[in-house]
């Protein structure tokens, strides 16, 4: 007998399969040595009340053995010899639009501008170290993308666009750990991910794919309304009739080239502010109403929204226990984010404090047409460099002195290896930005007591949330609104805003690849 229960349990019982296993004999009257298994489908935690609880969705195999799902990939065709497909970036869009095409028998080109994850962290250490910024490899651009190095989170709200499901049991394929599959707010962790998108190119290239490193595309090659292929920056010319372009949303260069082209985009409003770090063990006190976090649960992240002035203040890419990283494209621009590592174990939690912006904000930008937001990213940045002393080395501020106003004498400790200098963010930031969020912060000390306090720094500033334009695409065969054959896809074209919803809308540009390619074929063959 299986029966499917849900339950309601402390941290030590959720922690413990033995406890685990009590608990239910106990609560449900089954004898304990007729309980073979007790397997998890969901877990999540509830911290809303002074006592944390696991919620748990659970299957208990009463008198009947229990024999594990093995979760194994598609078996994926050789496409050596297939007719091909461009996808230019090899982030989570790119990597699984490239294996959705393999699953449709379609050779993809995949053309990354950045190095593989092996050398990827050698160019990481040159910011790190030396603020040294390589525009082509860093932890924006290279195998994986951005993702590889901001946490992996994979929670996403936009299930309508996919089968999150199909992109989980395809990472866990890959080598991601089961426990993504049932927790509410699964995670991968930066240490873990690079081996795994490893993992994606080498069975893209056993199917008969090809991976492209160090090759950043320049150009985009037309006959009239057709695409006919793109160019690097070596001068290669690579044909094809079929381009998915997922080139993520810090790609300037190529929105530069399409508005060059005059491709139609548009600009996209985004959100900007600052990341700020507090010691993980004052957002534990927080979150879990204690002295001390009880060992069975994780470091706890954090979520607020408010409303000031008509306008979203907001909580974006929360990393507990973990590091805020550099995350420049140019050598002459400051951008932060942040990142964790699976256990999540670092000291410190940091998180961006961002605020809507709208079209009107970028009024003043207006002479760049579609890319004014891009321009309005790109001041805030140079700024923050100027500021800094033109290195990495980025401009902060403690939070209590930031709310008021003041330049800070001295700083706490940061995880931001380049290091911080003190500044006024008042001399970095829009007066709107700074001043939405000094209310901002105040509002959120009302919802998290010991939130505001001058042991937290503020790093300035925080970016790249998103792309500031988007690539307009008719909503049914997902082209390009003009160009035929090219796919706009992913984060840097406007349709996602994460790992999970990038890597569905990569699946969802291949999938309509592959049919206007069946299309087209039938139309030859009639």
């Amino acid at each position: 007998m299986i029966k499917e229960l849900q339950l309601r349990v402390s941290p030590e019982v959720a922690g413990q399969e033995e406890e685990l296993k009590t608990f239910i004999s106990k609560t449900q009257k089954i004898g304990l040595n007729e309980i073979r298994h007790v397997e998890i489908l969901n877990r999540s935690i509830d911290a809303r009340q002074r006592t944390v609880y696991f919620n748990l969705k659970v299957l208990v195999f009463i008198k009947e053995d229990f024999v594990e799902k093995q979760i194994s990939l598609p078996d994926y065709p050789n496409v050596k010899n297939s007719e091909e497909v461009i996808v230019i970036g090899a982030g989570p869009a790119g990597l699984f639009a490239s294996l959705q095409l393999i699953a449709s028998g379609i050779k993809p080109i995949l053309l990354e501008r950045g190095k593989d994850v092996k050398n990827r962290p050698i160019d990481l250490k040159e910011i790190n170290i030396h603020h040294n910024v390589n525009e082509d490899s860093n932890y924006c651009f290279g195998e994986g993308g951005a993702g590889t190095y901001s946490d992996g989170k994979l929670y996403t709200r936009s299930k309508k666009r996919g089968n999150v499901r199909q992109i989980l049991e395809l990472l866990v394929g890959f080598g991601a750990s089961k426990d993504i599959l049932i927790e509410a707010h699964p995670h991968i962790g930066t240490n873990k991910l690079p081996k795994i998108v490893r993992s994606i190119r080498e069975k893209i290239i056993e199917q008969g794919g090809e991976v492209h490193f160090n090759q950043r595309v320049t150009d985009i090659l037309l006959d009239g309304n057709q695409i006919m292929g793109v160019e690097t920056k070596s001068g290669n010319r690579i044909h094809a009739k079929n381009v998915i372009l997922s080139t993520g949303h810090s790609a300037r260069d190529i929105f530069e080239l399409l508005n060059r082209k005059k491709i139609e985009i548009e600009l996209k409003p985004l959100a900007i502010g600052v990341r700020v770090e507090h010691k993980q063990s004052l957002i534990d006190s927080i979150q879990y109403s204690c002295e001390i976090r009880n060992p069975y649960l994780p470091p706890s992240p954090y979520s607020i929204v408010k409303q000031i002035g008509g306008r979203g203040v907001y909580s974006f890419c929360m990393c507990p226990g973990g590091v805020i990283a550099a995350c420049a494209t140019k050598p002459d621009e400051i951008v932060t984010n942040g990142w964790s590592s699976s256990k999540r174990a670092r000291p410190s939690a940091n998180s961006g404090i961002v605020v809507e912006l709208r079209p009107e904000d970028f009024k003043p930008f207006s002479k760049y047409g579609p890319l004014a937001a891009m321009e309005f990213q790109k001041e805030i940045e140079r700024k923050a460099w100027v500021a800094g002393g033109r290195t990495q080395t980025a401009p902060a501020q403690k939070l209590m002195d930031f709310v008021e106003g003041k330049t800070s004498k001295d700083l706490p400790k940061t995880s931001y290896t380049p290091g911080i200098t003190s500044v006024n963010l008042e001399n970095v930031l829009p007066d709107f930005i700074f001043k939405t969020l000094q209310i901002g912060f105040k509002e959120f000390e009302k919802s998290m007591k010991g939130y505001l306090t001058n042991e937290a720094v503020v790093h300035a500033p925080e970016t790249r949330t998103s792309s500031p334009v988007s690539i307009p695409r008719d909503p049914k065969t997902l082209q390009h609104i003009r160009i035929r054959g090219l796919y706009p896809c992913g984060e840097g074209a406007g349709y996602a805003g994460g790992i999970i919803s990038a890597a569905m809308d990569g699946i969802r540009c291949a999938d309509a690849c592959a049919s206007s390619m069946v299309r087209s074929d039938f139309g030859k063959n009639l």
